[in-house]
Parts: structure tokens; C-alpha cells; sequence
């Protein structure tokens, strides 16, 4: 599997606006969010300030807030908005034809991809 390899994980309709669906994956669970707006997001589902299910926070925006201890993640870049530092990896995302596809280098070793 090459770099620009691209998994099928659901069909966008699957993904609610405002909230998101879990994808597991060999390099750890991958967050799949859907704005407002209908902008597709994909980050590793762990905030990076206690490992949080970002999966389980509320939507707002292009951003998510954890439901742990109330840090908000932007979805664009994975980091830590506010006062609060940190970064959780963002995974390539794009819809062909109704499915979600996401980028297959990111969810076999967890690198960043954009």
C-alpha cells in the first residue's frame, strides 16, 4: 500500500452533522467529524492533553470540545485552541461518490497527513 492510498470507511451519510463516527484502524481510532456546514474532519480520537475521546465531544464549528476535560480541538489542524497546548494527528479526508475515504499511510502509522 503506497502513501497515496485511500481506505473506503463509510459512506458520508453515516456521519451526522455535529458529530462523528469511529474508525478503527491499526495506528489507533480515528475520529471522523462532520461541521455544520457539511466539511468533512478526520483526527486520531485522543486530545492531547489526557487522551480523551475526541469522538465523544460536541461539535461547534470547525472545532471539537473535549468531553474530559473541556479542551477545544480545531478539526483543520488537530491543535489545542485557547490557552491550552497540544496537537493531535489529522488525517487526510475526502468524499468520492458518497463515501468517506481516508488517507491509508496515516491509519497504518499514525503520521500526520494533510
Amino acid at each position: 500500500m503506497s502513501e497515496d492510498t485511500w481506505i473506503d470507511v463509510g459512506a458520508e451519510a453515516d456521519v451526522p452533522p455535529l458529530g462523528s463516527r469511529v474508525v478503527r484502524a491499526p495506528a489507533g481510532d480515528i475520529a471522523v467529524f462532520k461541521a455544520a456546514d457539511g466539511t468533512l474532519f478526520a483526527l486520531f480520537d485522543r486530545c492531547p492533553h489526557k487522551g480523551g475521546p475526541l469522538s465523544q465531544g460536541i461539535v461547534h464549528g470547525h472545532a471539537v470540545t473535549c468531553p474530559l476535560h473541556n479542551w477545544v480541538i480545531g478539526l483543520a489542524d488537530g491543535a489545542a485552541q485557547g490557552a491550552d497546548h497540544g496537537c493531535t494527528a489529522t488525517v487526510a479526508v475526502k468524499v468520492e461518490a458518497g463515501r468517506v475515504l481516508l488517507a491509508g499511510a496515516a491509519l497504518r502509522t499514525g503520521a500526520r497527513a494533510a
